[in-house]
């Protein structure tokens, strides 16, 4: 494996920032300016996590399961999903939920001249309404950055969630 830019490498710190910057856009629900920090050809995955036997043959450290995800999105999709918020057809986030994305543990590593591996961990705390009970969702992320010439833009992200069974209601937010 190879080692992980150090903290102080521009390349990391221009990482992280755009960590930090994303998060404030999702917790702020500035959905279209996040949508304008992905790629056109954007992967965004969240596999489903399996938990079995060490000899089953399925990576559950990773989470790479058996194929089935709870989302596999690309660009058009994420923009149709950001654009359903804006309709009164968007229930599961009528009133929009609160927010916080804490961003955490990240590495970086150099793929080529215009590609970063970014690895985060990531805990999101959502509040729904004012008698729902709030949820948390912990995970580790693998994001692929993209240097478009002027900016980093995210152009893969893969979402290994903690738990086999989420107990959020629904996955109407981004992670």
């Amino acid at each position: 494996m190879r080692n992980p830019l150090p903290f102080n490498d521009i390349r990391h710190l221009q990482a992280h920032q755009f960590l930090v910057d994303e998060a404030y856009l999702l917790d702020a629900q500035e959905y279209g300016a996040w949508l304008d920090t992905l790629t056109d050809d954007v992967h965004y995955v969240m596999p489903v996590r399996v938990t079995t036997a060490r000899g089953a043959g399925l990576d559950t450290s990773s989470g790479r399961g058996p194929g089935m995800a709870h989302f596999d999105e690309d660009k058009y999709s994420l923009t149709q999903r950001v654009a359903r918020f804006a309709t009164e057809h968007a229930w599961t986030e009528d009133p929009p939920s609160r927010l916080r994305h804490f961003i955490t543990n990240v590495r970086t590593f150099v793929e080529d001249d215009e590609h970063l591996r970014v690895e985060s961990a990531e805990l999101l705390f959502r509040s729904r309404g004012d008698v729902n009970e709030s949820a948390l969702v912990s995970c580790g992320r693998e994001d692929l950055l993209r240097w478009n010439g002027s900016c980093w833009k995210l152009a893969r992200r893969t979402i290994f969630v903690d738990e086999s069974v989420l107990r959020m209601q629904n996955l109407a937010v981004f992670l």
